[in-house]
């Protein structure tokens, strides 16, 4: 079993349920949900023309390799609706990798640790808040020595408490 960090967010229709299916639907085919940061508000970061996205950070136990993993959330953004059409546009539902164990991955398919997390607050923020202390295996620093170098002014701003896996269970 590995632990991954997996970023969702949503700009599209009812960000919350999509975010909410999400994590049902990561429990049921990828693994065990560990704990999930708070919810974030924050503008589109890259195409600034659209709605605000909310984000959050799982930690994820699974026992599924990282591509198979990746197929996985790719088919778990289709059935909630994702239409890839404009890159970085407004979308129902985003799953990325973040982290995946201390595994750094390379491949046309997946690269982990995420290429842009060290420059994205609104991966840092929520990933900082459930795992303040895991080590970026490349850059050797932790989340918290990441957001504290993070060049990204964008606003984020959190709107939701963190969940474990205990509340997750009773909630479900």
């Amino acid at each position: 079993m590995q632990n991954a960090y997996l970023l969702t967010g949503s700009n599209l229709g009812n960000r919350v349920a999509y975010l909410r299916q999400a994590i049902q639907l990561i429990q049921q085919f990828c693994g065990n949900v560990m704990s999930v940061s708070g919810l974030y508000q924050t503008a589109a970061w890259g195409l600034a023309d659209q709605p605000d996205f909310y984000n959050q950070v799982i930690e994820l136990e699974t026992a599924l390799e990282p591509a198979t993993l990746m197929q996985s959330l790719l088919a778990i953004e289709t059935q909630l609706g994702r239409i890839r059409t404009i890159k970085m546009g407004p979308r129902t539902i985003d799953i990325d990798i973040l982290l995946f164990g201390s595994q750094v991955i390379n491949t046309n398919l997946l690269t982990v640790p995420h290429p842009f997390l060290p420059v994205r607050r609104f991966a840092l923020m929520p990933l900082a808040e459930i795992a303040p202390a895991v080590v970026h295996p490349v850059l050797q620093k932790t989340v918290l020595q990441m957001l504290a170098d993070c060049p990204d002014q964008l606003n984020v701003h959190k709107i939701t408490p963190a969940t474990n896996n205990e509340t997750l269970v009773a909630n479900s």
